[in-house]
């Protein structure tokens, strides 16, 4: 939108007139964070106009209005209306709170990312109905509503026509793609369908997906499809039956084990990412352990791990049992740790197989990387040639770094852990 008004994309450092400051209330300490970044884009540009957008701005308008250097705050329905909103940027004494109630935020902003060469991020759903007890998501993104199946195909047909190889289907509850103005009007597996017809675009990729929303039907069609990659990150939060029902999550441990068997089962090869939040209100030494050993025991990839902390406006912050911060680490640390243990499991079991690698350009002290299908990192010597190209290559061994060299023709590469 910026670029159609005749706007340049500059980086944060180059001096620019505008900052765009999008926040999130996921991460800790987002009010710090907010205070750095505009501290960082005063000190380098002392007249620029500073905008702040995203959900901690939804959340909390008022006390971001009050940080030294903002000019504009705009709420989860207002973002979208940017430059409409703050037609010149012109500065004024007060600042800017345009910030309405989250119900307003009911209308779905088709959006796809450009000038990612390599991967293209698609947006296909947004908001959440869910009520997790841990969460301000629905707080500041409103209902679940979704584009539809028509207009997400031409913005796919629209990908396809540049360079992009890869998208990657994105939303804030993915799996309950489908409503529309409040009524549910079509499927996710309905979707996947229908982009699996796409010309042009070698590669779809699901971003997480909750696992009561993840059905056999599209974990089947994903097994024998021609352009979703095997590759599913699956939010467990617990292993303890007992706090996912205190979390208000929509499932238990046993729905979600059927979900690895059913995938594994079918797609060996599969990569599996798991979401886990440590120290949630309740979780004693003995319910952190079932879900420590029951992840140990569960043939998944790796782990993405979450410090619980709290969220204003939450269910959990009224909950007894509080975990001290201390022992929230030390649990966080030992899932890292397994992690890594998990991770290298699965590099392992896949040596002396060829897979195909996405190489972008990402260049680290001489070498570029890309991902296999099912999401093992590959690094290889930098080559312009070798950009945004699919390669075949074999995963041959696990060197004393715990990284994987591959083989391909003439080339050697390493897959980092």
């Amino acid at each position: 939108m910026f670029e159609a008004k005749g706007y340049q994309k500059v980086e944060f450092e180059q001096n620019p007139d505008i900052f765009i400051i999008n926040t999130c209330s996921v991460t800790d300490n987002a009010d710090k964070k907010c205070k750095k970044i505009v501290k960082e884009a005063k000190k380098i540009s002392p007249n620029s106009y500073v905008t702040i957008i995203g959900c901690y701005a939804q959340l909390k308008p008022q006390e971001i209005s009050e940080i030294e250097g903002v000019d504009a705050v705009l709420g989860a329905a207002e973002k979208f209306r940017l430059l409409e909103l703050l037609d010149g940027f012109a500065k004024t004494q007060e600042t800017k709170v345009l910030a309405s109630e989250i119900q307003e935020a009911n209308i779905f902003n088709n959006a796809f990312s450009i000038h990612d060469r390599t991967r293209t991020f698609l947006k296909v759903q947004d908001g959440c109905n869910y009520g997790c007890a841990f969460c301000t998501i629905p707080l500041a993104r409103g209902k679940s509503r979704s584009d539809s199946i028509e207009n997400i195909l031409k913005s796919a047909r629209e990908i396809a026509q540049t360079e992009v190889k890869e998208v990657v289907l994105t939303g804030v509850n993915i799996g309950d793609f489908g409503i529309r103005e409040g009524k549910r009007q079509e499927r996710f597996s309905d979707l996947v369908f229908a982009l699996d017809e796409v010309e042009g675009i070698e590669r779809f990729r699901i971003s997480s997906i909750e696992p009561n929303l993840l059905t056999n039907e599209v974990i089947e069609f994903v097994s024998r499809s021609r352009r979703f990659v095997p590759h599913f990150h699956i939010p467990l939060q617990s292993g303890s039956n007992t706090i996912l029902r205190a979390m208000g999550r929509r499932y238990l441990r046993e729905l979600y084990e059927d979900r690895v068997d059913k995938i594994k089962t079918l797609m060996p090869h599969c990569c599996i990412g798991v979401d886990v939040i440590v120290g949630f209100p309740g979780e004693t030494d003995e319910l952190f352990l079932e879900t420590y050993n029951f992840l140990n025991e569960l043939d998944i990839s790796y782990l993405h791990v979450f410090t619980y902390s709290e969220r204003a406006n939450t269910r959990a912050v009224e909950m007894d049992g509080i975990v001290p911060i201390k022992k929230r680490n030390e649990r966080s640390k030992m899932l890292r740790i397994l992690s890594e243990k998990k991770r290298r499991k699965f590099y392992e079991e896949n040596l002396g197989k060829t897979f195909t690698v996405l190489f972008e350009e990402d260049v680290e002290d001489g070498k570029m990387h890309g991902f296999t299908e099912n999401y093992i990192r590959v690094a290889a010597k930098y080559d312009p040639l070798l950009v945004n190209e699919l390669k075949t290559v074999t995963l041959t061994s696990i060197n004393e770094k715990g990284n994987v060299e591959v083989v391909e023709p003439e080339l050697v590469y390493e897959s980092h852990t």
